[in-house]
């Protein structure tokens, strides 16, 4: 009997202007957690997309053998078939259907040619047990958290009668609750004789959870490290994936000097008309030139709300309170009044908000300030290819060129033109909202040392951010926020895990 659930042999895979994949070897265990790791770029999506026939049969070249058998997927449909089901880190659940049609949407449940709806109720519910979800199953998509959403994803992907799920930065957009929830579910899915495979940056639950790790570089597999041989360690993989041992992921700055107060917010609070309550309540903050200034708390706390109602307040909030730039007093009536003023923000919700995904790097990195580049309304295109390859070496976008599409760049190389188009309006004050979310730790390096050398300048950076490590490794002093109010102020001698927390949750 053969020892693998799944074997790829020599999988590559061409994009114009890049190989995607060359050459790589993967295999998988009956009943493993196997965990996928590398840097943004490293080809870890594009394997499973050729895993999961989304990249059909005859687009790459190399075997895929899975029970036993050479597999030639034409679609997504044909590997749904053999038992494979893949999950993304964008949800694919309609929002206004309920959640035991989401389950079964693409494989209803019928009688005859109709559509037996108790017993799709009854075998949803079957579905949730075994995902430990307790909802009503007639609730809608859009009602349930992030967390839950998640649940009914792999609920979805149980009803198919799943051998191997694939689950692609599963916990990216969770809360760290519901990040724990979905390991432990996946441990009980093994039991259950479900194989998995989880692709993740957060090398912490890579450690907590895998049977054995493959890293990817550059498109090649580079090693596979065993649980059972004690092999797999935060520094091994670390080391695997980049290339080079990175001894401390937070760069420290050397001579630090903050200036005077640049931003200050005084009794702020703001009303949000479409949930009917308050979501800020009186916050006073500031930040200096220079300075790192970290906002921590629990998710739904309301720091991007705050961030939003600074940055010329989009959702139309209603605002108390008085904000002052260089010891001005400004009322911002739209983002494009806190641009001329020189704030700038950079979304957390890059392909959503940050980002045009169809258009190239040029047109992405020059959106926000175009006038620069224009005149009597025409664009001057050898400038602005001129200024988008500036960013792009200064940056370090891996990408054949300036006219590469934004949407074919991998996560932390999208991050780094979402970065471009904002220092490009040549803020004061630059708001990163979770600047380091779903990128691998070399790309997240990086973006450090690009923030550091930032505020070396003389800029100012307030950084939202749910990882804590991030938020003690990166900033010169934390606010923590806390159910829309300032739970408190921390230097960041004073500043542990467990007083943010605290600070976060009481």
């Amino acid at each position: 009997m053969n020892k693998y659930l799944l074997e790829m042999r020599n999988i590559s895979k061409q994009f114009p202007g890049v190989k995607a994949l060359d050459n790589v070897n993967f295999q998988i265990e009956q009943g493993e957690i196997h965990c996928l790791v590398g840097e943004n770029g490293a080809g870890k999506s594009t394997l499973m997309k050729v895993l999961s026939g989304v990249y059909s049969f005859g687009e790459y070249t190399g075997d895929i053998v899975f029970d036993g058998k050479v597999q030639k997927f034409a679609g997504i449909s044909d590997s749904e078939k053999t038992g494979i089901a893949i999950i993304y880190q964008e949800l694919a659940l309609v929002p206004e259907m309920t959640v035991y049609e989401n389950i079964f949407l693409g494989h209803e449940v019928k009688k005859g040619r109709l559509i037996d709806w108790n017993e799709t109720i009854l075998k949803a519910g079957e579905m949730l047990k075994k995902v430990k979800l307790d909802v009503n199953p007639a609730s809608k998509i859009k009602d349930l958290g992030v967390g839950k959403q998640q649940l009914v994803e792999i609920a979805k992907a149980l009803s198919k009668d799943v051998k191997l799920l694939i689950l692609d930065e599963p916990t990216a957009a969770l809360n760290e609750d519901d990040s724990e929830n979905l390991l432990h579910l996946l441990k009980e899915l093994k039991k259950q004789g479900v194989t998995s495979i989880m692709i993740s940056h957060k090398l912490k639950e890579v450690i907590a959870i895998a049977d054995n790790v493959t890293v990817l570089r550059d498109g090649q597999t580079i090693c596979s490290l065993s649980a059972a041989k004690n092999e797999i360690s935060e520094n091994t993989i670390i080391k695997n994936m980049v290339g080079r041992e990175i001894d401390n992921i937070y760069p420290r700055r050397s001579d630090i000097k903050f200036g005077k107060t640049v931003l200050e917010v005084k009794n702020w609070s703001a009303y949000d008309p479409n949930l009917g309550r308050e979501i800020l309540k009186d916050i006073s903050f500031n930040v200096r030139e220079g300075e790192i200034v970290g906002i921590a708390g629990l998710m739904g706390a309301g720091r991007t709300e705050l961030a939003l109602s600074i940055f010329g307040n989009s959702k139309g909030y209603k605002i108390k309170g008085d904000l002052f730039v260089k010891g001005e007093k400004k009322n911002f009536k739209n983002p494009q009044d806190a641009i001329k003023t020189g704030i700038a923000y950079v979304t957390e919700d890059r392909k959503g908000n940050g980002l045009i995904l169809i258009d190239d790097i040029k047109q992405n990195i020059t959106i926000a300030n175009l006038k620069t580049l224009s005149q009597n309304g025409v664009i001057n295109k050898n400038e602005e290819v001129k200024v988008a390859y500036d960013y792009k070496a200064s940056l370090n976008i891996k990408a054949p060129s300036v006219e590469q599409k934004v949407s074919n760049l991998s996560g932390g190389n999208q991050q780094k033109v979402s970065l471009g188009k904002w220092l490009f309006v040549k803020p004061n004050v630059l708001i990163l909202d979770e600047p380091t979310r779903g990128i691998d730790v070399g790309a997240k390096f990086e973006i450090y040392t690009i923030m550091n050398e930032l505020v070396k300048q003389g800029m100012s950076i307030i950084m939202i951010s749910s990882e804590l490590p991030e938020v003690l490794g990166m900033s010169d002093r934390v606010y923590v926020v806390n159910e829309g109010k300032i739970a408190g102020e921390l230097t960041i001698d004073e500043a542990t895990q467990e007083k943010i927390m605290e600070m976060a949750t009481n």
